[in-house]
């Protein structure tokens, strides 16, 4: 079985040892993935469109998207993301689960797992 991995170049990635996303078994899977910015929405956009890059870069997108995973410090932040998730997932939504848990850094307030189906 063929496996492609995608670098995103970000610090944790040499660091940890891990890519931002493995393209395997017909499947894309993304990495956890944090984002910048001082609140929940904004670090949930920029993890979002780091993950959109690695999908496309694999040769997928949200439209194929299978399973999320939503990990939060904080379960009462997750409503407030809730309208960027519906402007990125809309009429394709993948089967989905939040988890309250800590994360690398306190300053992160949410990170994003992605599963998709890869190619066409």
């Amino acid at each position: 079985m063929k496996i492609k991995r995608i670098h995103s170049g970000g610090a944790f990635e040499a660091k940890i040892a891990y890519c931002r996303a493995v393209v395997a078994g017909g499947f894309v899977h993304v990495a956890g993935t944090v984002g910048q910015g001082d609140t929940v929405e904004a670090q949930c956009a920029d993890a979002l469109e780091i993950i959109g890059k690695a999908l496309t870069e694999a040769g997928s997108g949200f439209d194929k998207a299978v399973r999320v995973t939503y990990m939060l410090p904080n379960a009462a932040d997750f409503e407030a993301c809730w309208p960027v998730l519906q402007k990125t997932f809309g009429d394709n939504p993948p089967a989905a689960t939040m988890i309250e848990c800590g994360l690398i850094d306190p300053k992160y307030l949410i990170e994003i797992e992605v599963t998709a189906l890869a190619g066409a």
